[in-house]
């Protein structure tokens, strides 16, 4: 591989590129990263905020790969299931997977700060304050707001949601492109730790209110405070638009959150001067374009609802050097391959992501669910190679997205089948679990 004299030039210093250029770095490429703002890294650049992620398996084994997986689960906080909090402030806790598998709250903040100053560790250079404006495909040269120009061998787009080289691509023949924003908007709410210094909920799981078109979620922090979501419609009777004043909020939150309300002391404040920041799924085809390729959200951004972001991201990485390992070069057969495999798990993931905002905000509160997740796990445990379920696939697992969505509608539909049968809260444990299992 006559990488050595290759050089790479990435745009995004987001978790994504930062972790995309110590893959290549390792190889042996020249990589330079190319980012809009300034060092994150520098008190006061991302206004002190932390939002926290789903980190699972997908995107620890492209940690791992690297040689981080270590290092950055010290500072994950374990979560082994949701815990589901009802109107009346009563919990039910429903586990992920089997014993033992969880998934983990991260800060996206720390998680970028260590992969840009290993990315650095490597010797890649991250250009700040370098805002891509047009790029040329073949020559692989971004065109910048300072007047910058910089050509390489190869450019990627890791330059998120609203890349600037998926918006060159888009103006070009033959790029199809479609982008979804969803009617709920969502607003991050602080709960810090209790008095005595103490998280105020488990800290062993991904707390959810679930109302039906709305929902609150909160994940726990490495300094005991949680970070909570408030994912609701922008319009209509229930909505931001509709809470106008502080008294608005309390009374709302005393109606439908009242046991989370004592732990908010900022409340008022915060629902007021937090910004609500709206939620959009990207796809698109190609994804190469000559000397050009979008990775991670610049290629399919997705919402949040499934935790896989980021994973989804990790997993471009680690399969981008996988085919780097296969074909000994960044070539025409490489990116034919790269793109064959993700764009379906890219159009996958995007899919399940905006059905579990449904199952997440709504059915983990219908006792069908959970009688459903109770016959998912019995099928599971008697035979394990067949039926695996669907959230299991998706974090658990090595299924290719693309595989683990179209098994989860077969199975989907069977258990829609089995859930139609009279009197099944009674008589699921004496199931034909044999007959099940053959339908798929």
């Amino acid at each position: 591989m006559d990488s050595q004299k290759q050089r790479i030039s990435i745009l995004g210093a987001g978790l994504v590129g930062s972790l995309l250029s110590i893959f290549l770095a390792k190889k042996g490429y020249s990589v330079t990263i190319f980012e809009r703002r300034s060092d994150m890294r520098k008190a006061g650049a991302i206004g002190g905020r932390s939002i926290n992620l789903a980190l699972s398996r997908r995107g620890l084994k492209a940690l791992e790969a690297v040689g981080l997986k270590e290092k950055v689960q010290e500072s994950c906080i374990p979560m082994p299931g949701r815990m589901i909090h009802d109107l009346e402030g009563n919990l039910s806790f429903q586990p992920y997977g089997k014993e033992g598998q969880f998934i983990n709250s991260v800060s996206r903040g720390g998680l970028n700060e260590l992969l840009m100053s290993e990315a650095e560790a490597h010797g890649v250079e991250i250009r700040f304050n370098h805002k891509c404006e047009e790029v040329d495909f073949d020559t692989a040269t971004a065109h910048f707001e300072n007047g910058e120009k910089v050509s390489a061998d190869f450019l990627f787009g890791a330059d998120g949601a609203f890349s600037a080289l998926r918006s060159a691509m888009q103006k070009t023949d033959r790029f199809n492109y479609t982008q979804e924003y969803i009617s709920a908007g969502y607003k991050e709410l602080t709960m810090p730790p209790t008095a005595n210094g103490d998280f105020a909920l488990d800290p062993n799981a991904l707390h959810i209110w679930p109302r039906g078109e709305y929902m609150l979620i909160a994940l726990p922090n490495l300094d005991k405070s949680f970070t909570c979501t408030l994912f609701f419609p922008f319009e209509g009777k229930i909505s931001f638009e509709a809470i106008k004043t502080e008294d608005d909020v309390q009374q709302f939150f005393e109606s439908k959150f009242k046991d989370a309300l004592p732990f908010l002391p900022e409340l008022k404040t915060e629902f007021f001067e937090n910004p609500t920041s709206s939620l959009i799924t990207v796809r698109c085809k190609p994804w190469v374009k000559g000397n050009t390729a979008l990775i991670g959200d610049a290629a399919h951004a997705l919402v949040p609802f499934y935790g896989q972001g980021m994973n989804a991201g990790f997993e471009d990485c680690f399969v981008f050097n996988e085919l780097l390992e296969k074909h000994g070069a960044i070539n025409p057969a490489l990116l034919a391959e790269y793109e064959a495999l993700r764009i379906p798990d890219g159009n996958a993931i995007a899919d399940l992501a905006l059905y579990n905002f449904i199952e997440m905000r709504d059915k983990v509160a219908d006792p069908m669910f959970v009688l459903q997740k109770k016959i998912e796990k019995r099928l599971n445990e008697l035979f394990p190679k067949k039926w695996v379920p669907l959230y299991t696939m998706v974090t658990f697992s090595d299924f290719r997205y693309s595989e683990a969505h179209a098994l989860g509608k077969k199975q989907q539909a069977i258990m829609d089948q089995v859930l139609a049968q009279p009197n099944i809260e009674e008589n699921w444990e004496g199931l034909d679990f044999d007959e099940i299992v053959g339908r798929l």
